[in-house]
């Protein structure tokens, strides 16, 4: 492809991209601030800058029911999220940190937007059309969550939304040819939706100028008692699936998939996080716990629930919607106390991916395809409904 091609494509890409945003956002774009007689608002503030001097802004949106999210540009990054109790006391039920200097030091992907493909590929290598791909192993041999500068790492442009249903943030990216050793310049939009129904409605689609994968997630570590108020395993959790992949000693799959019956890993009726963690089989040098992905009875043919947790001393409720195959769920396992942490230790949060196979690219006969080709629209929407018990 000639770069005028690729020049051409990208501008059209962009210029539609325009045109779709001020058409999905209903009653348009917000300006700076804005209020409705719902008391559904906006707000824009700084939230500091990079160290290259690109300031960051903080999206805070409030829906008619008085639910708060916090967003930021930094790597369209979930910053808190606070939903009612039983009794109606909010509270931020998501990990992170208070400033945007505890993400730029470096973080377990708190809230963030992840691509371009999230999860591990074997190796950090991948063929595709007949040419080999190197990428970053940052997670011992492996590549995860896009390499050492993924999406989480970037600054992307944002627009606030708002209509008739709710608010959010309509965020978007330029990942360019060969960022990060991937194939095609890829054009990402992520909206974000706080619903008057009390739902978070995460939709994540890309075109590309050339033939690469992709698979992109929201990396949210929740606590339904809240933020900091200490372990997650006395969570109830309930898991749409019957299979679940067979992993290796560094977590790539084996293109098995199990029987999650008789395994810690049956969550087809609810059972608390901690009930069965001590019973997953230990892998040397990794610490125990979940980390897991799940093959899901819909398998991406139509949104359809995937998981419910439930706080039992709270009250609060997560039931989560998903357009997506799998779903990896992590136990907060690395998480150490310490400032890189947030100061979180481990199993105070827990992460339920939606997303697609990982090591996909590496297992084309095996797991549906994860590449997207020009022409073609990568597109999948996750919804978390909030709830109160």
């Amino acid at each position: 492809m000639s770069k005028l091609h690729s020049a051409v494509l990208v501008g059209i890409v962009l210029m539609t991209t325009v045109i779709v945003s001020a058409l999905d956002a209903g009653e348009g774009l917000l300006g700076r601030r804005d209020r409705d007689k719902r008391g559904m608002s906006v707000d824009v503030t700084s939230f500091g800058s990079t160290a290259d001097g690109q300031q960051i802004e903080l999206y805070t949106c409030t829906n008619a029911n008085g639910l708060v999210l916090k967003m930021m540009t930094y790597g369209a990054i979930v910053v808190s999220l606070e939903t009612p109790d039983r009794n109606g006391s909010l509270a931020n039920i998501n990990l992170g940190f208070d400033k945007l200097d505890g993400y730029l030091a470096g973080h377990p992907y708190f809230g963030s937007t992840v691509g371009r493909y999230c999860n591990r590929i074997a190796g950090g290598m991948f063929q595709l059309d007949g040419n080999d791909y190197t990428l970053a192993t940052n997670d011992g041999a492996n590549h995860l969550h896009g390499g050492e500068k993924g999406f989480d790492k970037v600054v992307w442009d944002a627009r606030p939304l708002r209509s008739r249903h709710g608010v959010g943030v309509r965020f978007q990216y330029l990942s360019q040819d060969g960022e990060e050793g991937y194939p095609g310049t890829v054009q990402v939009t992520a909206i974000y939706t706080l619903t008057n129904n009390n739902e978070l409605k995460v939709e994540l689609s890309a075109r590309t100028s050339a033939a690469t994968p992709i698979n992109l997630t929201n990396h949210c570590y929740w606590n339904l008692a809240g933020a900091g108020s200490g372990s997650i395993l006395g969570h109830e959790l309930e898991v749409q699936a019957d299979k679940f992949l067979e992993v290796d000693e560094t977590l790539i799959p084996t293109g098995k998939m199990l029987d999650v019956s008789q395994t810690p890993l049956d969550f087809t009726t609810p059972h608390t996080i901690g009930e069965r963690i001590q019973a997953i089989p230990e892998i040397e040098g990794l610490p125990q716990g979940y980390d897991h992905c799940f093959v899901l009875q819909r398998g991406g043919k139509s949104m359809a629930l995937a998981a419910r947790a439930k706080d039992p001393v709270s009250g609060r409720v997560m039931e989560i919607y998903t357009t997506q195959p799998g779903l990896q769920l992590y136990s907060g396992n690395f998480l150490d106390g310490e400032a890189g942490s947030g100061g979180f230790k481990q199993y105070e949060g827990f992460c339920l991916e939606t997303q697609h196979y990982p090591d996909s690219p590496n297992q084309l006969d095996v797991f549906p395809s994860t590449i997207l080709r020009p022409g073609q629209r990568y597109r999948h929407t996750t919804l978390h409904r909030f709830l109160a018990e």
